[in-house]
């Protein structure tokens, strides 16, 4: 009946087992933390996204019924102008066929913020609009939150890249790339790398970070207008059927 005492474990024991359940504690939620990060801010910002790209094309649409029928016009290298966005406010498309057939066009909206770049691919405030002489400035992931720029090294000099607006498409074309650290700001610059010069080019300058799942530097791909298609002529055929 009266059996020897259990033996209490000693304080480092209860201390030690404690530790290794936070521990194992820790590590699940740190799991689920890189699961939501790298997955479900996808699914999230994708699905968001793709309303956001829906009714622009919508809004777009609607604007063109509301018009009077304008005669077919060519391809011009002089793109008309375009009002300043709203800050945070969607105004156009991003279009990169080098990225694949599975990758849809993003939205552009007007801000670099943290909910901007979930909203989709930002726009740098005070840099040119898409067709304007300068420098058209954008922002965008590499991971998480759709990770529209998550190709960006894979653009080739030549490769076209189309921002579409309710004006119509403006047909950039890949030039160079570099890689510089976050403080080069200078890249976005009108002249980019030179702040002091004065524009006379209609350029175009994609950013995101680098190496993926790092902020340490920039990946940096240039590109200049090639022509401007309105929206009465169609598409451009380097979209191939894949714009709105």
């Amino acid at each position: 009946m009266g059996g020897a005492p259990r033996e209490r474990p000693s304080v480092p024991a209860v201390v030690a087992s404690l530790l290794g359940e936070l521990l194992v504690t820790a590590g699940v939620l740190v799991l689920l933390f890189t699961a939501w990060q790298l997955w479900w801010t996808d699914v999230v910002a994708d699905r968001e996204q793709a309303v956001t790209t829906a009714a622009l094309v919508d809004d777009w649409r609607s604007l063109a019924d509301g018009r009077p029928a304008p005669p077919v016009a060519a391809a011009s290298a002089v793109p008309p102008a375009l009002a300043d966005p709203a800050p945070g406010a969607p105004f156009a498309l991003v279009h990169v066929p080098r990225f694949g057939p599975d990758w849809d066009p993003r939205p552009v909206v007007e801000g670099t913020s943290v909910d901007d770049l979930q909203a989709g691919v930002g726009h740098y405030p005070g840099t040119a609009l898409p067709g304007e002489v300068g420098n058209v400035a954008l922002a965008g992931h590499r991971n998480t939150y759709g990770r529209p720029f998550h190709q960006i090294a894979e653009l080739r000099p030549g490769d076209p890249v189309v921002l579409e607006t309710a004006e119509g498409w403006f047909v950039y074309r890949a030039t160079t790339a570099e890689v510089v650290p976050p403080s080069q700001v200078e890249v976005v610059a009108p002249v980019p790398g030179d702040p002091s010069a004065v524009p006379v080019e209609r350029l175009l300058t994609m950013t995101a970070c680098h190496p993926i799942g790092s902020a340490r530097e920039r990946y940096v791909q240039h590109a200049a207008l090639d022509r401007f298609v309105p929206r009465a002529a169609g598409a451009p055929a380097e979209l191939a059927g894949g714009a709105a």
